[in-house]
């Protein structure tokens, strides 16, 4: 039990340090969309400059924001959730409910989204999608690529969560520092 509580530990502590680097990092994209934003109101109204490009910077951004931030928000338990009765349990009824539940929904889900989307990936890497718009960005297979990135971060924080949740029901309190 000691040994499978040690790299519980291990895995936890990695996959919530990953998440939470990648979810810091993205969290500075929303300060580059509004410097963006205001840049091209600026020399569009100004200047009368567009630039097809800058504006889709910002879709990319606000993507990549919410694409890649999934998995911190779950880390930091900050999801939408319906609590109707999660709540009234009791600690250990909580961690099997959410062990369970990421078992049985989060990670399916994530294995769902990652099959589907493998062929709609690989065809834009295929023929290296880029911008559809005259002057627009390239690399939108790039983009696309979050999509499998998202659902794999999203599947190992649901790794450290049924972690935790499992020792939460057998009311083992593991040593992380995160």
């Amino acid at each position: 039990m000691n040994s499978f509580v040690t790299i519980g530990q291990c895995a936890i502590t990695l996959i919530d340090t990953l998440n939470e680097r990648i979810g810091r990092g993205v969290s500075w994209l929303t300060l580059a969309i509004v410097l963006v934003t205001v840049a091209v109101v600026i020399f569009r109204y100004c200047f009368n400059l567009g630039s097809i490009a800058a504006q889709e910077s910002i879709s990319y951004m606000h993507a990549l924001i919410f694409m890649l931030g999934a998995a911190y928000t779950l880390k930091h338990n900050a999801h939408v959730r319906v609590d109707i009765f999660h709540h009234r349990f009791s600690k250990t009824t909580q961690g099997w409910v959410d062990f369970l539940g990421t078992l049985l929904l989060l990670m399916p889900v994530c294995l769902f989204i990652i099959i589907s989307s493998w062929g709609y990936v690989s065809d834009s890497w295929g023929i290296q999608e880029s911008s559809r718009n005259s002057g627009g960005l390239p690399g939108v297979y790039l983009l696309k690529s979050t999509i499998i990135i998202m659902a794999g971060l999203l599947f190992l924080q649901g790794i450290s969560l049924a972690i935790k949740s499992l020792f939460s029901a057998l009311g083992i309190t593991p040593n992380t520092e995160s």
